[in-house]
């Protein structure tokens, strides 16, 4: 009886040290997630901003036919996917609930390998892929808690490029949408051809103004880093459910650790009351033997 007393208290010690790591890396978690929520916040007004200008520039365009590239839809020959996923665990279903859903799209959208390219954000992912035999074009790992542009740069500059120089002839972005602290969305959105902007979305009785340089050389600059913001607001965006997710799951260990402790607590008070009663027993048998 005694060693299993031990045995318990070993758990129980064991099991607090566990539950001080997961509460502190809650904690963490929270920290990055409340930066994360400003940086994401701060970027929409910059995407809004440039969604408005570019909506102003193209609006006429649009109008009379569109003759920049990256407005045309061509005939899709292959996809270009983007998977953003987190590059190492404890993140709860984070990462399975993306790659669960690119790989039915997969399976539904394309009857062979060459139909489509994946590029992977995020370890995971980037793992995930070549373990089934699915080649990744390129990859990135490594991002900050916090990614800047510049981290991203070369990734999304390279997605644009290969788009136009028509390796794919359309690029979506898959990622987990940050919807509050608990939960988070799978979205699949299209990035290019640029097909979201909607002509009435354009400033109302706006005055002409004159463009200097003329607006198609403006749009073929503007264009790609309209295009580029949209997927840096995606990774900032699944950066924050990750961050979200990390938080629930540490969360959620803490509090199974504290059940479990509980659990132990109990066990541990009967073995050594029933210690105790042995004791007492051998004590009663042994004094009347002695009358």
């Amino acid at each position: 009886m005694p060693a299993s007393l031990n045995e318990i208290k070993v758990k129980i010690a064991s099991t607090k040290k566990t539950s001080q790591i997961t509460g502190a890396m809650q904690m963490v978690s929270a920290a990055k997630l409340t930066k994360s929520e400003q940086n994401a916040k701060s970027f929409q007004i910059y995407a809004q901003k440039v969604r408005a200008i570019t909506t102003d520039l193209i609006g006429s365009e649009m109008s009379s036919g569109s003759s920049n590239p990256m407005l045309i839809k061509r005939p899709v020959k292959k996809t270009g996917y983007i998977v953003i996923t987190s590059d190492k665990g404890l993140v709860g279903g984070y990462n399975s609930s993306i790659l669960k859903s690119v790989m039915q799209m997969l399976k539904d959208e394309h009857g062979q390998a060459d139909d489509y390219v994946i590029i992977a954000l995020g370890g995971m992912g980037a793992d995930f892929f070549k373990a089934r035999g699915i080649n990744v074009s390129y990859e990135l790992r490594g991002l900050s808690d916090q990614p800047s542009f510049d981290e991203v740069r070369k990734i999304v500059n390279q997605s644009v490029s290969l788009y136009q120089q028509e390796l794919f002839d359309e690029l979506y972005v898959c990622y987990n949408h940050h919807i509050n602290s608990l939960t988070s969305q799978v979205r699949v959105e299209k990035m290019l051809p640029i097909s979201d902007i909607d002509e009435n979305e354009a400033t109302p009785n706006r005055q002409p103004f004159e463009l200097e340089p003329d607006r198609d050389t403006i749009l073929a600059q503007l264009l790609p880093q309209y295009a580029e913001s949209m997927i840096y607001g995606s990774i900032i965006d699944a950066k924050t459910a990750e961050h979200a997710a990390g938080m629930a799951a540490m969360q959620a260990a803490t509090d199974n650790a504290k059940n479990v402790i509980n659990d132990l607590t109990i066990q541990y008070n009967r073995a050594r009351q029933a210690a105790i009663t042995q004791e007492i027993t051998e004590i009663v048998a042994g004094a009347s033997a002695l009358d």
